[in-house]
């Protein structure tokens, strides 16, 4: 029964610089993040089941982004040495109980995957590998629990010839659930009969998986092993811009004929009617609801200046997506400060319309989205009873009700003022004082 997942992973280094030289020897501490199911939704910490863990837990510290995506990173007991294989490493056992048994099958059943950073990289092709699987073994028609427990890491690098340092560029992880074997006790220096580097006997295959049952012993093990890439630390993004190149392109032209029928569709109907000079003396009435419309033209605007400098900023190369958590800090923090063209925008239309109550318009402009948004953080209470690491902290919490009222308010105003004060925009065209009667 095979059981082994590849999951690719580009290096993503926890902030902007780049990923640290590294030379043969040193040492490479795995991380590890939150457990992720795409069938509940619900992330939960590493540590929530009984896998191996260091002495001392230590939590990373996390920037806005990263807490509102659930991550939990923390420190695991996975150790390389740089560019030196290793084999067979034994990294703890285990021994279920009734309940340890329950959590492992449970988490199997949602299809929870475990997230393995390297030096705060991620797996990009495929997040994560399964904790397990459920299937029939040995011709058993009862479905039974596996666990994977054997883990096989293959970290590529590229080589510095100048200085003799590399550059870690990618990581893989293969999962295989194997029944682990000894002979004689238990004891620190035990060597297993199912994997031993002495004699150069490794993992391959998940043809002998360990179960999951109360009372059973679970060994955990890993090999590392090092594969020497072409591909340099400042390019291994390339593969992602090419494709999102190539589609851009396959996109354009389906948009291009489009609008290509669309051009002879309005060449015909112009040789029939005579135009929107029928209806140019309504185009610029002023609509029913014009109070909302306002408020979602601000909210728009907002948004669109969000993005805006958001990919200026990616182009400069301020923001990265090696950067966890980072650019959703900024979007957030962005939308924030954006909130006085917010304002300007909605009080100028507003005037535009003959309005007087700029203060009105501009409240509901800036409490109309983010009302709904915290409406939804409500939800977050649900997922505190579920222990998930999904949960929002309460200091979290108040820092963006503090971002909201402390800034993005007091700017909606600000913004709002100075276009209200500005001269109302001008009609290109005379509007009718009577509406024009619409053909049914």
């Amino acid at each position: 029964m095979s059981a082994g997942i590849v999951c690719w992973g580009g290096t993503e280094t926890g902030n902007a610089r780049e990923s640290a030289a590294n030379v043969e020897g040193d040492l490479l501490k795995l991380k590890v993040n939150k457990l992720t199911s795409i069938k509940t939704q619900l992330p939960y910490s590493y540590y929530s089941l009984p896998f191996c863990a260091p002495k001392k837990i230590v939590d990373s510290a996390e920037n806005l982004g990263e807490v509102l995506r659930g991550d939990r990173i923390e420190n695991s007991p996975y150790v390389f040495k740089m560019r030196e294989p290793q084999m067979c490493t034994i990294l703890c056992r285990i021994t279920l109980d009734g309940k340890t048994a329950k959590q492992f099958k449970d988490k199997i059943n949602d299809e929870y995957r475990v997230n393995i950073l390297d030096q705060e990289s991620s797996t990009v092709y495929q997040l994560g590998y399964h904790i397990g699987l459920k299937g029939q073994y040995a011709g058993s028609t009862e479905e039974k629990y596996f666990i994977h427990n054997h883990l096989a890491f293959t970290v590529k690098y590229h080589k510095d010839l100048q200085t003799n340092s590399a550059r870690i560029v990618g990581f893989e992880v293969k999962p295989y659930s194997i029944k682990h074997e000894y002979e004689g006790k238990w004891s620190e220096n035990t060597r297993l009969t199912t994997c031993d580097p002495h004699n150069k006997r490794t993992v391959v295959n998940s043809n002998t998986p360990q179960e999951v049952e109360a009372k059973k012993e679970i060994i955990f093990t890993y090999d590392v092993n090092y594969q020497e890439s072409d591909v340099k630390w400042a390019s291994r993004w390339d593969a992602y811009l090419l494709m999102s190149m190539v589609a851009m392109i396959m996109l354009r032209t389906p948009y291009r004929d489009i609008s290509r029928y669309n051009e002879l569709e309005t060449q015909e109907e112009a040789l029939e009617e005579t135009g929107w000079k029928l209806v140019h003396g309504d185009i610029f009435r002023t609509p029913s609801n014009s109070d909302l419309l306002c408020v979602y033209v601000g909210t728009g605007v907002q948004f669109l200046g969000m993005i805006l400098v958001t990919m200026i900023f990616a182009v400069l190369g301020f923001l990265s997506p090696s950067n966890r958590g980072g650019l959703m800090t900024a979007m957030l923090l962005l939308w924030v400060f954006m909130g006085i063209f917010a304002g300007y925008a909605s009080a100028r239309l507003y005037k535009m319309f003959k309005g007087t109550e700029w203060k009105k318009v501009t409240l509901r402009t800036a409490f109309m989205f983010p009302v709904i948004v915290f409406a939804i953080f409500f939800l977050n209470a649900l997922i505190w009873a579920q222990k998930s690491s999904g949960a929002v902290p309460f200091e979290t919490m108040f820092a963006l009700v503090l971002l909201w009222f402390g800034i993005s308010v007091p700017l909606v105003f600000v913004g709002g003022y100075v276009g209200f004060r500005k001269p109302a925009i001008e009609d290109p065209v005379k509007t009718n004082k009577i509406p024009r009667q619409i053909p049914e």
